[in-house]
């Protein structure tokens, strides 16, 4: 496994997290030996970029802000230009435990892209009402589509492999839910193969999660959008190179 880590990198968008990115940044260069963490500043207004770089990783700055998808297209051109062979996005807010991260890594041997899931296994994770709902809703439209069961389809844990990083260089999508629901869509067209694992997650360390019906209906209308877009979007030619 340390030699694995030493072609991984671990990716965390940030945005005004200035709270918790040092500890969990921390968190990850402890656990995982060997690891690189590049920290995408997605213009932050708060001292983010320094409390990242103190705690020991490699950081990127945005001009302004570009939301989760933006970043992690900047992490995965990163990757591709420095060597590395696999990405793992990590959550800068402390919910992602790094001791799972060899979990995931392990399942790259048999996909493209492994999710860990908050839904399945020994996961106690719970969510409920309408949000429930359109996660639900989902979670059953990218099973059919990927040809294999997946239940939180916006996890922000996940590993992809050198297929994926090539892939995604230069077709994520940057609008809002696209790095998750409309990603898996690509991934999904493509060729690519995704599998779940149960993992552990722990309440955010900073910030607040958002729960009203409201939110809710926002979250699903945006979320079909983003599915819908996946579907329309013509199938991306994977890399040379990438098979």
């Amino acid at each position: 496994m340390p030699a694995e880590l030493e072609r991984t990198l671990i990716v965390m968008p940030a945005l005004n997290e200035q709270a918790s990115v040092a500890s969990v940044v921390e968190e990850v260069l402890s656990t995982l030996h060997g690891v690189t963490c590049l920290v995408i500043d997605d213009g932050s207004s708060d001292a983010t970029a320094s409390e990242a770089n103190r705690a020991g990783a490699r950081v990127a700055q945005l001009p302004f802000n570009l939301g989760v998808g933006g970043a992690m297209r900047l992490g995965f051109r990163y990757a591709l230009d420095n060597g590395f062979d696999n990405v793992v996005q990590v959550d800068s807010d402390g919910q992602h435990y790094p001791s799972e991260v060899p979990t995931l890594l392990r399942h790259l041997e048999q996909a493209d892209i492994v999710i860990g899931t908050r839904f399945s296994g020994d996961a106690t994770y719970r969510v409920r009402g309408p949000r429930k709902w359109a996660m639900s809703l989902l979670a059953s439209v990218l099973s059919r589509i990927a040809h294999t069961k997946l239940t939180d389809t916006t996890s922000g844990f996940k590993a992809m492999g050198p297929r994926a990083v090539r892939l995604f260089a230069s077709n994520y999508p940057a609008e809002y839910l696209g790095d998750t629901i409309e990603a898996l869509v690509i991934a999904s067209k493509a060729g690519l193969r995704i599998v779940q694992v149960p993992t552990p997650m722990r309440e955010r360390t900073t910030g607040k999660p958002s729960h009203n019906p409201l939110k809710s209906a926002v979250y699903l209308g945006r979320a079909s959008l983003a599915l819908l877009i996946g579907l329309l979007r013509p199938t991306a030619r994977m890399p040379e190179g990438a098979a």
